[in-house]
């Protein structure tokens, strides 16, 4: 059986099915650089303190490495520092590796250490092009992120626009192997569509940080647009953050409904998607793809998403899975809602669901497990 490594920042709860599912078709060991606490959460944008309740290391041997960092963090490069990873990775035996980019110290110690054990190393990563970057950034990149993606020797893309990063900063189509981004499809899946007290109003659902680089606001404006062509709304928030206070108070100056869940823990999640009509996500460019669009339609949701998020060339079907609006444009959001409102509703959830299928756990193993298979045995340049 091939032996896998992978190491990422701390436990994740989208990374645990695809560890599961991984765990069924090779000998794994995903290791961790870092111990998050709830406070850690608090600070990383959720705005509370808390613990996820469900079980992240359940299904897959796992490990945490001695994090040496002066301020452990998972927000800075250098706030995980874990050089116990080059002896993890010398006596391990693997056939290959997998690391979910270069942005943390850790990751850069995992890809020397494979390097210098001659393992095939592979880099997952949903970054992308789009968005604005000052110049000065843009000719960093230009000279370092070629000489970095050099040291891999494959790159798993989750979707278009990821693969279009890694294409232009020097991966070539050989070493470029499919690795979507997903969600436990099965469990969003099985929810029921609960009826509510009142099916009146058409219930909008945002997702996620109450954050400014996720612009809910958006979301309240464009409800009050839709309102006053006459629709009949209301707008729904999962998700805690700075902007919670702002967004109650424009929705009362609005006359919008609102419901305010706050932070919902994985395990309610699926009900609250099972209560919604739509998902939507104005992000912008930040949003590298917009994994709560992957849960939305594993529950048989369409969603509506600015041209910044990073799903929307993958998941988004004009005319059938929901639709895309230009980033900022409120006008354009009430747009993209109302013709995501005017679709059949059968059909539509038959579409979400059958390009939600493909965006799998099961599909996920398949492609690393598929990359790790052709990387295995072919010479690698030592550097």
């Amino acid at each position: 059986m091939m032996r896998l490594g992978f190491l990422i920042s701390h436990p994740i709860q989208y990374y645990t099915p695809l560890f599961r599912e991984l765990a069924k078709q090779c000998d794994l060991t995903v290791y961790f650089a870092h111990r998050q606490t709830g406070e850690g959460q608090a600070n990383a944008g959720f705005g509370v303190a808390f613990d996820w309740d469900v079980d992240l290391l359940a299904g897959y041997e796992s490990r945490f490495l001695a994090n040496v960092a002066h301020k452990p963090s998972t927000d800075h490069f250098a706030g995980c520092n874990t050089p116990g990873i080059g002896g993890e990775i010398a006596s391990g035996r693997f056939d290959a590796f997998v690391v979910p980019g270069w942005g943390l110290l850790s990751y850069l110690q995992a890809v020397h250490a494979c390097r210098k054990a001659r393992v095939p190393v592979m880099v997952r990563g949903d970054s992308q092009l789009a968005g604005r970057r000052r110049t000065a950034v843009l000719l960093a990149k230009a000279v370092a992120y070629p000489a970095m993606m050099r040291r891999f020797d494959g790159y798993l893309y989750v979707g278009k626009r990821s693969r279009e990063y890694f294409e232009h900063y020097g991966a070539r189509p050989p070493r470029l192997f499919f690795a979507p981004h997903c969600v436990d499809n099965e469990l969003f899946g099985n929810v029921k569509r609960t009826t509510r007290p009142s099916r009146e109003r058409v219930r909008l659902l945002f997702t996620g940080k109450l954050i400014e680089r996720k612009r809910p606001l958006d979301l309240i404006r464009a409800a009050a647009l839709l309102q006053g062509r006459g629709a009949k709304v209301e707008v729904a928030f999962a998700g805690s953050g700075e902007l919670e206070v702002e967004l109650k108070r424009a929705a009362k100056e609005a006359g919008i409904v609102a419901v305010f869940n706050g932070f919902v823990n994985q395990s309610a999640l699926p009900g609250v998607y099972a209560a919604a009509d739509m998902l939507v996500l104005p992000s912008d460019a930040r949003e590298t793809w917009g994994l709560v669009v992957n849960e939305a339609m594993a529950c048989g949701l369409p969603a509506v998403v600015s041209d910044m998020v990073g799903c929307g060339p993958d998941l988004i079907e004009e005319g059938a899975t929901g639709a895309v609006f230009p980033l900022g444009d409120v006008a354009g959001l009430a747009d993209a809602i109302d013709r995501t409102l005017a679709l059949d509703p059968v059909r539509s959830c038959e579409a979400v669901r059958a390009r939600i299928a493909l965006y799998s756990p099961q599909r996920t193993a398949q492609g690393i497990m598929g990359a790790a298979a052709a990387l295995r045995g072919q010479p690698m340049p030592l550097s």
